[in-house]
């Protein structure tokens, strides 16, 4: 019995998408502790919420998840692979990244978008998108629901369309990680329901997919959210399933604030003030 709990551990340590031990960054002109004894694991499935206030240190640890840059100490493993002994050219072409500040040619039609995703380019590479390839972004914007944008100028989308043009190039490489930096920042409350319901739908049909999203607000987590992560001051505050990360008294202490938490139908809403 013990064997055999000890290889369904190594089977789960194995599967780990993403595993960082014990890390911490500074900045090197300041010397500026930015991350501090960070340990945190992610298996295949899981969708996770990051938060925490401004300076907290969201940015600069979602750099280390996409391999953009490296730990001051600690190591980080991404896809099985430790920073530091690896190609990251070839690690982040493994990685979906969702950025809406992400530069992309307005004149582009989404479809054209999407084929980036393909070529890692800003620009399409033409000669290198056969058939398959082209069917294949028309499949994920399909997937993303925004197929009737296929030949529409990027430039024209809507906020929340654009989102989920970028989530179907990022979804071009097929990662096993999907990592979203602020992906609804600026969107208004349709465009906001657009895409939770896309990122749950896109959730529930991709199974073995993790997700990390960073976010400033509990009503754009999608119901598919299955864990939290709570930064304050570059430590991990909590860490863990959402029922016991997204409570008042855990967002109090990571906000500063007194914050009242509510979950209804599997979407989650926060509100700062008086209590009754």
């Amino acid at each position: 019995m013990a064997g055999q709990t000890a290889n369904s551990l190594v089977g789960k340590q194995e599967a780990a998408v993403l595993r960082l031990e014990d890390v911490g960054v500074r900045r090197h002109t300041t010397d500026q502790l930015i991350l501090d004894a960070v340990d945190w694991t992610v298996h295949p499935g899981e969708h996770w919420a990051l938060l925490g206030a401004n300076g907290a240190g969201k940015t600069t640890l979602l750099r280390l998840l996409g391999a953009l840059m490296h730990p001051t100490t600690g190591t980080v493993e991404v896809l099985g692979s430790r920073l530091g002994r690896v190609d990251v050219r070839e690690l982040r072409a493994r990685i979906g990244h969702v950025n809406s500040a992400q530069r992309v040619p307005q004149d582009l039609t989404a479809h054209a978008v999407v084929l980036t995703g393909h070529s890692g380019t800003v620009q399409p590479l033409w000669r290198t998108y056969d058939d398959d390839v082209r069917q294949r972004a028309r499949d994920l914007l399909t997937e993303c629901g925004v197929k009737e944008l296929a030949d529409r100028p990027y430039g024209v989308c809507s906020g929340g369309q654009r989102a989920r043009v970028l989530i179907a190039r990022a979804l071009m490489a097929d990662p096993a990680l999907l990592l979203l930096d602020e992906p609804f920042n600026a969107l208004d409350l349709p465009s906001r329901e657009d895409l939770v319901e896309a990122m749950h739908q896109l959730a529930e049909g991709r199974p073995q997919l993790a997700t990390v999203t960073v976010t400033h607000h509990l009503e754009e987590l999608f119901p598919a959210v299955s864990h939290a992560l709570l930064l304050r001051e570059g430590r991990i505050l909590s860490r863990g399933p959402v029922d016991g990360v997204l409570t008042d008294s855990l967002l109090t202490a990571c906000f500063g604030r007194d914050i009242t938490v509510a979950r209804r139908d599997g979407r989650w809403s926060a509100y700062s003030g008086r209590r009754s």
